[in-house]
C-alpha cells in the first residue's frame, strides 16, 4: 500500500512539474511577472510581430487612445522589417524578446537556449539602437534554465494573466468575450496583462484582423471604464 501510495504521489507531482512548465502564471521555476496590483491598470500584450501590416493597424489604434503596449518580438521577423520595429519604438510603446525563431525552450538545449535570446536581442538592438530588457518565451514554455539564462542576459521574464485565444478565435467578438469571461472570474482585482498576437510564428504576414478589430474594442471599453492602458514596466507590483 505505502509503495502505491508513493507511486501516487510521484506521478502527481511530475504531472505538477510538467503542468509548471507551461502554465502562465505558475512560479514553480522561478519568479515572473504575472500581473500588477492595481486594478485600474490594464496591459495588453502582443507576441510573435512584428507583422505587417497588423501591427501598423495596432500602432494606429494606440495612439488615438494615447494607449501604451507591449510587443514581444520574433527575431527573425525584427530583420526582415525593422522598419515596423522602429515605428514601435517611436511610438514609446515597450518592446521584449520572443526568441530568434519561437521554439518551446524546454525541450532546446542550454546553448541553443542562449543563441535564440541572444540573436532576437541583437536583431532588436540592430534596429532602434537600445537593449531590449524584457522576454516571454514561446507558447509560455520554460523550466529552471530558461529563467536562468534570461536573467543573466539582463532579461526579465514576463508572463500574461489573461488569455484572449486570438490565435484560434472565429470572430473579434469571440475574443473580447474570452477577455471579459477571464477577467470577471478573477476572485481579487488585479492590474491584468492579457495576451495578444499582432503576428504568428508560422509564417510572416499571417491575417491578425480580428485581433486589430478587437483591440479597437477593447480600447474603447476599458478607456471608458477609467483603466489605464500601460506596457508591462509600468504597472504596479506589490512590495515583497
Amino acid at each position: 500500500m505505502l509503495g502505491f501510495l508513493t507511486a501516487v504521489a510521484s506521478a502527481a507531482a511530475a504531472s505538477y512539474a510538467g503542468y509548471a512548465t507551461m502554465a502562465p502564471q505558475v512560479q514553480l521555476y522561478g519568479r515572473t511577472l504575472t500581473h500588477g496590483s492595481d486594478p485600474a491598470q490594464l496591459a495588453l500584450t502582443f507576441d510573435d510581430g512584428p507583422n505587417d501590416p497588423h501591427t501598423l493597424h495596432l500602432l494606429e489604434l494606440l495612439e488615438k487612445r494615447q494607449a501604451h503596449a507591449t510587443f514581444f518580438l520574433i527575431g527573425k521577423y525584427v530583420r526582415q522589417r525593422p522598419d515596423i520595429v522602429r515605428a514601435i519604438h517611436a511610438a514609446g510603446h515597450a518592446i521584449g524578446n520572443h526568441t530568434e525563431s519561437h521554439p518551446n525552450l524546454i525541450f532546446v538545449s542550454e546553448r541553443r537556449l542562449r543563441q535564440e535570446l541572444e540573436q532576437c536581442s541583437r536583431a532588436i538592438e540592430e534596429a532602434i539602437g537600445t537593449r531590449v530588457r524584457l522576454f516571454r518565451p514561446p507558447f509560455g514554455g520554460r523550466r529552471p534554465a530558461v529563467l536562468r539564462v534570461a536573467r543573466r542576459l539582463g532579461l526579465e521574464p514576463v508572463m500574461w494573466s489573461v488569455t484572449a485565444y486570438d490565435w484560434k478565435a472565429a470572430s473579434s467578438a469571440q475574443i473580447a468575450q474570452n477577455i471579459a469571461r477571464s477577467m470577471a472570474a478573477r476572485r481579487r482585482p488585479q492590474g491584468e496583462i492579457v495576451l495578444l498576437h499582432d503576428g504568428s510564428h508560422l509564417k510572416f504576414g499571417t491575417d491578425r484582423i480580428f485581433t486589430v478589430q478587437a483591440t479597437r474594442a477593447l480600447l474603447e471599453k476599458y478607456s471608458l471604464e477609467g483603466k489605464k492602458l500601460v506596457e508591462v514596466t509600468a504597472m504596479e507590483r506589490k512590495p515583497r
